[in-house]
């Protein structure tokens, strides 16, 4: 439960985040509406306000930093909506749209959405299907699979968005061995492009850029 006292302002004061008012009045609401579908789906283990701007806010924004204007974005196994809502709330000129293989959990995010008044699709369904008949210049991933599976998932896909955008704990350059080892970097580049202290532990997060070696100009373009 969220301590009575405890509200998003106080928990991004603590942090140093300054967002607008309608921002933190929209992500305050999302918090209330996530966790109360949290109660009967495991959408979040993050039910706190502390949680949710150290880890969920966080991480967030530190994509949206990687994102070039009017991208279109896929959130890959959003899960409980993160990071796809939080970064359609951050950037609006974003075209995000969320994609979860859980029927409950996609049809809950949905609600939530449309409660937040958002227009951002939620696909039910395995984004490597979505990416049969739709585009994307990036496909953002978080807590999904590691790297080994997730270039095995959507490496004939390459066609169908220009880069991946990967947050990874400690364990990514074990990761990033593993993928070359069976042969899934070939042709690829992998960057490192931001890291910060990971909660709670010495280890850190990581947002990884992956992409085809021919698109690095284009994929790092800001």
């Amino acid at each position: 439960m969220t301590p009575i006292d405890d509200n998003l302002p106080a928990a991004l004061a603590r942090h140093g985040i300054d967002l607008p008012q309608p921002q933190v009045d929209v992500l305050q609401r999302y918090c209330e509406l996530l966790w109360q579908f949290n109660e009967k789906l495991n959408l979040t283990r993050h039910t706190t306000y502390e949680k949710f701007v150290a880890r969920d806010l966080v991480d967030s924004r530190a994509i949206a930093q990687f994102l070039r204007p009017g991208e279109a974005v896929l959130d890959v196994g959003t899960g409980g909506g993160v990071p796809g809502v939080v970064l359609a709330v951050l950037r609006e000129d974003l075209n995000v749209t969320l994609c979860e293989s859980v029927g409950k959990k996609a049809k809950a995010v949905g609600e939530i959405l449309g409660s937040l008044g958002l227009d951002v699709p939620v696909v039910h369904g395995r984004a490597e299907d979505l990416l049969t008949d739709h585009r994307f210049n990036t496909l953002v991933i978080r807590a999904v699979a590691r790297l080994r599976k997730l270039l095995t998932w959507f490496g004939p896909h390459w066609s169908a968005f220009d880069r991946m955008l990967v947050l990874k704990g400690p364990s990514w350059v074990e990761e990033r061995g593993e993928a070359r080892h069976h042969g899934l970097m070939k042709s690829l580049a992998l960057r490192k492009l931001a890291s910060y202290p990971l909660p709670g532990s010495d280890g850190e997060s990581v947002l990884l850029q992956i992409c085809p070696v021919d698109r690095v100009d284009r994929a790092t373009g800001q």
